[in-house]
């Protein structure tokens, strides 16, 4: 168990009048002071799930804690309270307990679970005792949680993930970052078991742990072919040792001759290479062996994905089999027949529409042709010059007329003097205005001149 001086403590720590108050022992009525009360459990909660965490364990036990933080030789008064109530809320649970209320024989072999502790815990609360036993271990829930979740990221992420099924000692190396004693890589185990993430069982004497692989929802139990494939493993696993110690044996054999040699002792140097000869015979046949195991346990992780495959076929062949469920080839026939009797339906109309929209279109063309032929007599007639018409005035002469009364243009230039432009301004009006003989015409005859 860590000290205080191990741990980050809260501030308030160096306060005396605090922590007099922190050390002193729990009322025994909480409603007394609610406030009061529940401070001094969430200081001790929070402190207890804290030295856990820093120590790297998920048990703990009011002689440790009590040691653990002692201040200026004092103890404090409330730890055995705030067991009590942390096991009422379902912070902290029995160690025996916890390992109970998974279904397995782990009792019987795990270590750190000792049934006569909870005896003693039983017998003192049927005599009406508030006390918790000073060995009582008790496991945070919190905790274990946590380190169960590390533990199964550290398998997958080794190399044993390839392995469904590996040995106790070999997770024990594995953990060794993970779990600061063998006691918290059980409860750790105990929790992926509780959720249905490993399983736990005995070979020939040997604990052996099947993970839960990838892909899976839950671990299923260890079967006989769980434990050929283990056995196997294990067989491939230590022909790989001989036959590396016979390579190095081999080698030796040869740096030994070639000592001899050099010395002049030629019989034994030749003994050597004999030696030499038989170890390494020895690891062609152990390496033979050993290729034959691998070529076996190829075979299965193949055989293994080729079930799934005829799973994943046969699920497609019923899903198939359901969707094709209500459909025969007399009513597909029936259907394209239906279908095909719509699209005539619709190519029928279409073209009645069509025909009709057409016919609509030649009136609207005859419609168009009349009204640009009224629109051609209504306009005015436009001049070879491009300048529209001047229409006629019945009180004067037709635009030609007066056309042709205007001048020459001049070949030179202009010098025209202001009588003369008035002389020309006169003639004009009177040429356009008339005769007082024109005016006095009848208007049958101004008519038939404007015609």
């Amino acid at each position: 168990m860590s000290t205080t001086s191990e741990m980050n403590l809260p501030p308030e720590w160096n306060d005396d009048e605090r922590m007099n108050f922190m050390f002193s022992e729990f009322k025994e009525n909480r409603d007394v002071n609610t406030t009061d009360w529940d401070s001094k459990m969430d200081f001790w909660t929070a402190l207890i799930t804290r030295s856990c965490r820093r120590r790297g364990s998920v048990i703990v036990n009011l002689q440790d804690l009590n040691k653990t933080f002692q201040r200026k030789e004092k103890t404090p008064l409330g730890l055995s309270t705030v067991i009590q109530t942390m096991a009422r809320c379902g912070k902290i649970q029995r160690e025996s307990e916890f390992a109970a209320s998974v279904d397995c024989g782990w009792v019987s072999w795990s270590v750190g679970m000792l049934l006569v502790k909870p005896l003693k815990w039983t017998f003192s609360t049927l005599l009406g005792s508030n006390r918790v036993p000073l060995e009582e271990s008790f496991v945070v829930i919190e905790l274990v949680k946590e380190k169960a979740a590390e533990l199964l990221k550290a398998y997958r992420s080794s190399d044993f993930s390839s392995c469904s099924i590996i040995s106790f000692q070999e997770l024990c190396t594995l953990s060794s970052n993970i779990c600061a004693d063998e006691s918290t890589l059980c409860m750790a185990l105990l929790q992926l078991q509780k959720d249905k993430q490993v399983t736990v069982s005995l070979h020939e004497g040997e604990k052996i742990v099947k993970f839960c692989q990838l892909g899976q929802d839950r671990v299923s139990l260890v079967s006989d072919i769980d434990i050929g494939i283990y056995q196997l493993q294990r067989s491939e696993k230590l022909l790989e040792e001989r036959v590396q110690k016979l390579s190095l044996e081999a080698d030796r054999c040869k740096e030994e001759a070639k000592i001899l040699l050099r010395d002049g002792k030629k019989t034994q140097a030749l003994r050597c290479l004999r030696g030499r000869k038989r170890v390494e015979k020895r690891a062609d046949s152990l390496f033979a062996k050993l290729e034959t195991i691998r070529g076996i346990l190829e075979r299965i992780a193949q055989s293994q994905t080729d079930k799934m495959v005829m799973q994943a076929y046969q699920a497609g062949m019923s899903a198939l089999r359901m969707s094709l469920k209500d459909v025969t080839v007399e009513r597909a026939e029936s259907l394209v027949d239906q279908i095909q009797e719509l699209c005539d339906t619709q190519d029928e109309v279409n073209q009645t529409i069509s025909s009709g929209v057409a016919a609509a279109d030649e009136d609207m063309d005859e419609l168009e042709k009349e009204l640009k032929a009224l629109l051609d007599e209504s306009e005015p007639d436009v001049n070879t010059s491009g300048l529209p018409a001047v229409p006629t005035n019945r009180l004067g002469p037709t635009a030609e007329q007066i056309l042709s009364s205007l001048p020459d243009e001049p070949r030179g230039h202009l010098h025209v003097t202001a009588d003369a432009l008035e002389e020309e301004l006169n003639r004009l009006t009177l040429s356009e205005t008339g005769s007082p003989q024109r005016k006095a015409t009848s208007p049958h005859r101004r008519a038939e001149a404007a015609q």
